[in-house]
């Protein structure tokens, strides 16, 4: 697909070339799209909101649940011109009402009234997906233009707008379809449970999907036991998913995760790291890795895979893929490289020293436009944008992330990553998971704090928490407060909200 393209074109070449495969499969419904259906849908939802005004440019709030719908919606409106603005159809009122305010979008598509922050624009219901052919919409935006807004939360908790345009959202589906083994290739059958909403799931879950003219297995919502009934009922053959995906496999008896992942040739996970636990037990039951992946909504979103890597590592998000370029830069502005070994013995013995970690930066055709509305913050001036995970490189060149810049704690002058702490905390009986995070102290700067999630039928307290800590970690990383919760937050995505516990 040329870069000048309008990303709704995938649909139309795929319903060019596979007119008759299956595009896509709603596991609630039951209902498949072919492809020649999925083009008809979306020429006719971009002919729909053309009519109720949608020009060029205007933003569209598509407040949808994973479904064929919330497909065929994304692409009518960027077929139509529009900017598509995913929100989350479980997103609180308040939340909505200031992702209107701040895009300034005068349509959404949803299946509830909206109440709006200032003056009431158009509500349009989820477009028709099983619809007689429709005249053809040719599209009028493309290459820089603006085709997504996607919101995000910034290290200081307030939400930002990603504008991603046609060329970034295109390049990184070129991107990663150079990646082998291929993470989606014609013929498969690609089980999608993350939310359609996060460029995550649109991006893996929809784009590279109709770039190769395979197809995508629906589900709203990620049940374990459900998601293997998929898997055996639509012979699914890729797995794109997160971390809490895994973990919820994991826990399943090893035959039945065996049979109902039987077709299964790829496992896939991004958006937050994976337990070595948790890796070691899928494979030990499907004989199946699971390749680790990060990127970035500001990145389109994949950026590195341990595919590139050539075999799952675990504790690491291997290289960047093809076309992506990658380095780290310390606290005095120069690059880190691949560090040498401090200990023959323990090569990976590297997260005490803080030369050898840096703000991840990378470059690539992939990247966003700035953020919204001027395109403040976006890449500089070479094309490099510095994101604000830190990571170091092993001696393999694969990338290791460490936390957020956010996310540091610095304890009198001294830097605390929580991942370090969390780990060791997790050796202990009983803890289900832990987060820690950086709590304002008046001797120190800050204190650190660790909320646990105890597991059924076990037991803990505060002081077997902190003595397990001193006995394996500095003075100043040893918590100086431990709370225990029934559950952490999580974002849609199944990554860590850390910014609540705080």
């Amino acid at each position: 697909m040329a870069a000048d393209a309008n990303v709704a074109d995938l649909a139309a070449s795929a319903a060019a070339n596979w007119p008759a495969v299956t595009a896509l499969v709603d596991s609630s419904s039951e209902l498949a799209l072919t492809w020649q259906h999925m083009d008809n849908a979306v020429n006719a939802a971009a002919a729909t909101l053309r009519e109720s005004g949608v020009a060029p440019g205007d933003r569209v709030v598509v407040r949808l649940p994973t479904s064929a719908a919330y497909a065929v919606a994304v692409l009518g409106v960027l077929r139509a011109g529009g900017i598509a603005v995913p929100s989350s159809p479980q997103s609180p009122v308040a939340e909505l009402r200031g992702l209107l305010a701040h895009s300034e979008a005068a349509t959404v598509i949803s299946t509830k009234d909206v109440e709006w922050p200032g003056e009431r624009g158009t509500v349009l219901p989820p477009p028709g997906v099983d619809v007689a052919p429709a005249d053809v919409v040719e599209p009028v935006t493309s290459g820089e233009d603006i085709a997504m807004l996607c919101y995000t939360t910034s290290a200081k908790g307030s939400p930002r707008g990603v504008m991603l345009s046609h060329r970034a959202l295109l390049a990184n589906v070129e991107q990663v379809g150079q990646l082998r083994p291929a993470p989606v290739a014609h013929g498969d059958r690609v089980l999608v449970a993350i939310p359609l909403f996060h460029v995550y799931g649109f991006g893996l879950g929809l784009l590279q999907v109709a770039a190769r003219g395979a197809t995508a297995v629906l589900a709203e919502r990620f049940d374990a036991a459900k998601a293997l009934g998929y898997c055996q009922r639509h012979e699914i053959t890729i797995v794109a998913g997160v971390p809490t995906m895994f973990r919820e496999f994991a826990e399943l008896p090893a035959e039945a995760l065996a049979s109902g992942l039987a077709s299964v040739r790829l496992l896939t996970s991004g958006a937050a790291p994976l337990h070595p636990k948790v890796l070691a037990a899928i494979e030990n039951a499907t004989g199946l890795g699971v390749y680790e992946g990060y990127g970035l909504t500001e990145t389109a979103p994949v950026l590195t895979s341990t595919i590139v890597t050539g075999y799952p590592k675990p504790g690491s998000v291997g290289k960047a893929i093809p076309g992506v370029e990658l380095r780290l830069i310390g606290n005095d502005g120069a690059e880190i490289g691949s560090p040498v070994p401090l200990d023959e013995d323990d090569p990976d013995d590297l997260l005490e020293e803080d030369d050898v970690t840096g703000l991840v930066t990378v470059r690539g055709n992939n990247l966003f436009s700035g953020y919204w509305p001027d395109g403040d913050g976006g890449p500089d001036a070479d094309g490099w944008f510095q994101t604000s995970d830190v990571g170091y490189l092993d001696t393999d060149g694969d990338l290791h992330l460490v936390d957020r810049v956010n996310d540091l704690i610095i304890v009198n002058g001294f830097n605390v990553y929580p991942h370090e702490v969390e780990d060791v905390i997790a050796e202990l009986p009983g803890v289900a998971e832990v987060a820690v995070v950086g709590v304002m102290d008046e001797r120190s700067g800050e204190a650190v704090k660790a909320v646990v999630v105890v597991a059924p039928s076990a037991a803990l307290s505060e002081q077997q928490v902190i003595d397990h800590c001193t006995e394996q970690l500095a003075r100043y990383k040893v918590p100086s407060f431990v709370e225990f919760t029934e559950e952490l937050p999580y974002t849609a995505l199944g990554k860590l909200s850390r910014t609540p516990l705080r």
